[in-house]
């Protein structure tokens, strides 16, 4: 479970399964989160994406219209419209956790990150990507480049909190109007194992 008073999308990550990406304690030392999440319907749907730093902080939260012609493509232009924004407001080299509730998705970004981390052209988890995404995953490929680190987490839909901005974009129009913000991350305490008490010790010592 979760622990109390933690920042939900930093509980969401630490928490969810991160495709081809061992999952150590460490992951939850990154310095902003994203999720994303894209709607499709006949009659237009939306994008949903909310930025937090690990302190919980809210960077952004933003909810648009969206007209992609299939749910793939609204879920890949979702991910691809909150890096761009997460981009602009964090510094270079910060280290970004994405949060998806889609399973290919999450698996691609991460195969890539893998490739890239290990100089190579080809991943060795294969990256399949919808033919209608491919302007998308590559303007998705282009902005991990931008940061430190990056890695991504399955969430399910229900559990994703840019779930219903990209549901009810006209419900959430007025988070659109929030002021930028561009907040730091505070730095991390570090963790330091105290030496042993003198008192610990025997005359002899």
């Amino acid at each position: 479970m979760a622990a109390y008073g933690r920042p939900s999308l930093r509980d969401l990550f630490d928490e969810a399964p991160t495709p081809h990406i061992a999952h150590p304690p460490r992951t939850h030392h990154r310095d902003f989160y994203l999720a994303t999440d894209g709607s499709f319907r006949d009659s237009g749907g939306g994008l949903g994406a909310l930025i937090e730093t690990r302190d919980g902080e809210r960077v952004a939260r933003l909810s648009v219209e969206n007209d992609s012609p299939d749910n793939n493509t609204a879920e890949y232009r979702a991910l691809h419209f909150g890096l761009d924004v997460l981009a602009n407001r964090s510094p270079p080299g910060a280290r970004v956790g994405v949060l998806v509730d889609h399973d290919d998705l999450a698996a691609n970004v991460n195969a890539s990150v893998l490739a890239a981390r290990e100089g190579r052209f080809d991943a060795h988890h294969r990256v399949s990507v919808p033919r209608t995404t491919t302007l998308h995953w590559r303007g998705i490929v282009t902005r991990l480049r931008d940061f430190g680190e990056a890695r991504a987490a399955r969430i399910p839909s229900d559990r994703n909190p840019a779930h219903p901005l990209a549901n009810t974009p006209d419900e959430y129009a007025h988070v659109n109007t929030e002021p930028d913000r561009c907040l730091l991350p505070e730095a991390p305490a570090e963790e330091r194992v105290p030496p042993p008490s003198r008192a610990d010790r025997r005359a002899s010592d």
